[in-house]
């Protein structure tokens, strides 16, 4: 992860595509997102528990090492590959929910992981790197569109993994397991709705509120 984050950093501030593309290719952000939405749509709580820690743990060293970089590299907030990642919109929303999809069909049809790993870090890798960046430099109405898209990314992909997981109908194999996990996966569901929801309606007021957002 610390790999992954000096090489989408670099990328990020020089406006190169190759480079950030290849963050996404190294970035371990498949297991544990993926988990994450497979632990709430089984009901399993230690496995969520699990995924949770591990995620945490990735975002929280992401998060310091771009910190500790944007004091020292010359970051520009309309850098080609920065500035798409501090404007949140609908069309990420759909880029995320799609990499949701992607992660759970992964898991379920045997797609070569490395593939659908790139999709899924296309919507957590760069605007959390993108956050830290401008937060260290001194930019924190951008670096809040970065987190608020980070946050919007992974309430989308957690949204659509449950779903996707429970339209082909993953389920434990006792009965009783089965009833925990259809009670935990409409949970589920409904807290990730709702997050994403309030989020898209912090979306909505910080454009209105926020000047240049």
């Amino acid at each position: 992860m610390a790999l992954a984050t000096l090489v989408a950093a670099v990328g990020l501030v020089k406006g190169s595509a190759a480079l950030v593309i290849g963050a996404m290719v190294i970035a371990p952000l498949l297991g544990p997102a993926m988990a994450l939405a497979l632990g709430s749509a089984l009901g399993d709580l230690d496995l969520f528990r699990k995924a949770f820690r591990t995620l945490l743990l990735g975002v929280a060293l992401a998060s310091g090492l771009s910190l500790a970089l944007g004091f020292f590299l010359p970051v520009d907030p309309s850098a080609p590959e920065l500035a798409p990642r501090t404007r949140p919109g609908l069309e990420d929303v759909a880029v995320a929910l799609a990499a949701g999809v992607a992660g759970a069909l992964g898991f379920t049809t045997g797609a070569p992981a490395a593939l659908v790993g790139v999709m899924v870090a296309v919507a957590l890798l760069p605007p959390l790197t993108a956050a830290g960046l401008l937060s260290g430099a001194g930019y924190p109405e951008k670096a809040f569109g970065a987190v608020l898209l980070f946050a919007v990314n992974v309430a989308s992909v957690n949204l659509a993994g449950v779903a996707t997981f429970l339209l082909q109908r993953v389920r434990p194999r006792t009965f009783w397991e089965a009833e925990r996990a259809a009670r935990a996966s409409r949970t589920a569901l409904l807290l990730w709705g709702l997050s994403l929801a309030l989020l898209a309606g912090l979306l909505y007021l910080a454009q209105r509120v926020l000047p240049g957002f």
